[in-house]
């Protein structure tokens, strides 16, 4: 279905005239009102004018669920995942069935998808976007665009621009080059607005080039509104609203999630002293009930009774993702499907078999309608006579219970701790408030600790004491959100604090105790930003042995091992950038498993890429199920069954280390300046392994498959295109195998005489066939004089120059099995 929403595009004349006469209402205080959302409205984020006959308007998260306004919906896989299914007419359908759970609970506009691209595998928010490169993401973000858009929701395509990092986000500016920004950083928001026609646009956090994303004059005004055309509505991220009249001027249209800058206060001066425009607030009205009108949302409710809040067709949407979006990365000699003749025992391992791990932290964390897990769709697919066994190993939500129950008492002996409460960051006189707190447990959800307390400005010092029951090793957890700082001592010992912490939402500390012995205990917590948690507990390491030990004897004794592991959303999330390795026993979990038990099967759970050195080559094979939301075990089980063949391909380039990624320099502020430069260019990703020539791990548009295919017969349209011409190229697929699979074939373009330096290859076309055995289809891949092109930021234009072009036709950037030639003439 393609509907009337589906590109979103100003409105004919009749419809702009029902826009401008709502404006015509409007006095100029009221259209200041609705430049800023708000919190906590039973009815909409944004305000609504009911009178004046503008409604409020209901947002939610995210890109893999609807998660406002419900306890639960739908959870879908990352979109990461989404991406490697290389599937358009699957992103079609993940958008369509997002916006159906939309509508099912009156929602105007989903604050997804995003499209920032992958740099490095250590951007805690990785799993929300569409890969590495921006041809490929161009093409996902589109279809899901489409389909979310055809159920009558607005999709907000974020965040513009270059966010590909978490460390300090507010603070770090992306210094970016024009063809850069052009080539790699932009083409995905281009293809949002103008291919998909994206009702909104959300800008970043960081800032470009030194200025605020959100009050960018060269990206919102110059780029996206008058190049591109965008006639839709562009919104800052939460909190990143920085100024008003540069905001205002330089093209934001609404702060979120409430007004600070875009206020009476602040605008009507600005309007009477002749720095912002009436004619400029006008504008901004103008969009949001543009908005209003092409999706219908004044002439009919936008909650839909129809749809079912929990919905199977949702669920079969999601199941779809998980199956075709799992990558098979290593089968040596065929460990999978697992083969019920040789497995008479399995061993399935890890905490994430039995509680599934179905997305990354932050914002896009759905809480799903209901979850399938590994263990037990694994138990319920296995053949009735197949011993199934299950050890945790390594539980990384320990935490979570001994925060609950771990035992502290005060200074004067009564349980819990004194926590000495101040306005401000500095502990000077007398603290605004002293009271005992049971336990240390609290998420503030941007909002204030309590009532006349700042929600970014305070500090808290709790004092207490424990009495260590074993002597030993001691685990202290402490968990804290985004930007902190902190400290925990363990009577003189400096336990865990913000200066060394490794990343994740919950910091382990580690101390020897002896029994009976009590020990003072102190944590100091200052608050830096709106979003706050801190979290207290602790607990003997032995404990944590015990379980590890266990889960080794286990896999020992099994005919076969799958292991099921990978970071969580405390230790991958938005608001931190994530360690290139596992979380610590993560790590060890998978060397000692492997060395257990030669045939294990890893299910890996990542947003990207992680370090593999010491466990790659132990492992019998290696599927990476990125997360993959609420259906993900059932997809999981059926793969290692062989009940589906894997179909998925990387998104992203898997290298060895860090140090091959083009941004290993070009990443942190090593300098403390607070500004990044992408000195690796257009040559990231795979782009950057060509021009070095350096072996990943696993190259881009890598995946396996329990079949195998052959390319053939390539050939091409024409020899010789004009400039403004278009070319086909057509080749033939065969599955060589035993059984059905999907194969991803991939055309990239080398441009063989340019002028410039070019990358070795680009992908500039792909496609999936599903094929029976012995079955052979042809594939036909069109190039546009665009794909052609690179941009010259000399003349400000993209061009193509004369000469000779080749073309590889390939199963992944590296496996290139036909290639041919043509010329562009001028």
């Amino acid at each position: 279905m393609h509907s009337q929403y589906a590109h979103f595009t100003a409105p004919c004349e009749q419809t702009e005239a029902r826009i401008t006469s709502i404006l015509t209402r409007l006095t100029l205080e009221e259209k200041i009102s609705l430049l800023g959302g708000i919190i906590m409205n039973p009815d909409g984020n944004t305000i609504g004018l009911p009178d004046k006959g503008v409604p409020p308007l209901r947002m939610a998260d995210g890109p893999v669920g609807v998660h406002w306004w419900c306890a639960s919906s739908t959870a879908y896989p990352a979109t990461v995942a989404l991406a490697a299914t290389w599937d358009h007419e699957l992103g079609y359908r993940m958008g369509a069935s997002i916006g159906r759970d939309a509508r099912a609970r009156g929602i105007h506009i989903l604050l997804a998808p995003g499209v920032n691209i992958y740099r490095s595998p250590l951007c805690g928010r990785n799993f929300e976007y569409l890969g590495e490169d921006p041809f490929l993401a161009a093409w996902m973000v589109t279809g899901y665009i489409r389909g979310c858009q055809d159920q009558g929701v607005a999709t907000t395509v974020k965040h513009f621009a270059c966010n590909y990092q978490e460390y300090d986000r507010h603070g770090i500016s992306t210094d970016v080059d024009e063809r850069t920004l052009r080539e790699i950083y932009l083409p995905a928001f281009e293809a949002a607005v103008k291919s998909a026609g994206t009702g909104c646009l959300m800008t970043a956090y960081n800032l470009i080039n030194g200025e605020h994303a959100s009050e960018h004059q060269y990206l919102i005004n110059t780029v996206l509104k008058d190049e591109w055309g965008f006639d839709g509505l562009v919104m800052s991220d939460w909190v990143s609203t920085y100024s008003a009249v540069q905001a205002a001027n330089h093209g934001l249209d609404l702060e979120m999630p409430n007004a600070r800058f875009l206020t009476i206060e602040k605008l009507l001066p600005s309007i009477d002293n002749g720095l912002v425009t009436e004619a400029v607030i006008d504008d901004k009205i103008h969009r949001l009930l543009r908005l209003m009108v092409a999706f219908g949302w004044l002439d009919h409710p936008q909650k839909d009774e129809s749809i079912p809040q929990e919905d199977p067709q949702s669920w079969a949407t999601a199941l779809d993702v998980a199956r075709d979006g799992c990558v098979l990365l290593r089968n040596q000699q065929h460990e999978l499907p697992l083969d019920p003749r040789r497995v008479r025992k399995l061993a399935v391992i890890g905490a994430h078999a039995s509680r599934p791990v179905i997305c990354g932290g932050g914002s896009a964390y759905t809480p799903p309608n209901h979850l399938v897990s590994i263990l037990d769709a694994i138990r319920q697919l296995a053949p009735k006579d197949m011993e199934i066994s299950h050890a945790v190993g390594v539980n990384p939500w320990r935490h979570e219970d001994r925060i609950k129950d771990s035992l502290f008492r005060t200074p004067d002996g009564s349980p819990g701790l004194l926590g000495e409460w101040f306005k401000g960051r500095d502990a000077t006189g007398q603290p605004d408030l002293v009271r005992v707190d049971d336990h240390v447990d609290f998420d503030w959800q941007g909002l204030p600790p309590m009532e006349d307390f700042p929600a970014d400005d305070f500090r808290v010092c709790w004092r207490g004491e424990m009495t260590a029951t074993e002597t030993g090793e001691y685990l202290f957890y402490v968990g804290v959100h985004e930007a902190s700082q902190y400290q925990l001592l363990v009577g003189p010992t400096i336990v865990v604090d913000s200066a060394h912490a490794t990343s994740g939402l919950i910091k382990v500390g580690r101390c020897d105790l002896i029994e009976g012995q009590t020990y003072p205990v102190m944590l100091i917590y200052r608050a830096l930003r709106q979003w706050n948690s801190v979290r207290l507990g602790y607990e003997p390491a032995s404990a944590v042995e015990a379980e590890f030990q266990a889960a080794i004897e286990l896999a020992a004794s099994a005919d076969a091992v799958i292991l099921c592991t990978g970071f969580t959303r405390e230790t991958e999330s938005e608001g931190f950038d994530r360690d290139f390795m596992l979380p610590e026993g993560q790590e060890s979990l998978v060397r000692a498993i492997t060395g257990a038990n030669a045939h294990t099967t890893l299910a890996l759970h990542a947003g990207g890429n992680v370090d593999m050195t010491a466990w790659h080559d132990h492992l019998a094979a290696l599927l990476h199920v990125w997360y993959p939301g609420q259906e993900g075990g059932q997809a999981i089980a059926e793969i290692l069954f062989g009940k589906i063949n894997p179909s998925g391909k990387l998104p992203i380039t898997f290298e060895h280390n860090l140090q091959q990624r083009s941004s290993y320099d070009w990443y942190h502020d090593a300098d403390g300046d607070k500004r990044v430069q992408m000195g690796d260019g257009i040559f990231g990703g795979y782009r950057h392994v060509d021009r070095h020539a350096i072996e990943p791990r696993y190259p881009f548009g890598f995946g396996l498959s329990y079949t195998t295919f052959a390319y053939e017969k390539l050939r091409l349209s024409v020899q010789r295109i004009g400039p403004n011409d278009s070319i086909s190229a057509s080749f033939d697929v065969i599955n060589t195998g035993k059984r059905e699979g999907a194969e991803i074939a991939q055309l990239y373009l080398r441009d063989d005489t340019a002028s410039v330096l070019r990358p070795e290859k680009e992908l500039k076309g792909f496609a999936k066939v599903k094929l029976q055995p012995g079955e052979r289809a042809t594939v036909t891949i069109e190039l546009t004089p665009r794909d052609l092109k690179f941009y010259d930021p000399s003349r400000g234009q993209w061009i193509a120059e004369p000469g000779a072009f080749t073309i590889f036709i390939g199963s992944s950037s590296r496996h290139l099995h036909l290639s041919t030639t043509f010329t562009l003439t001028p």
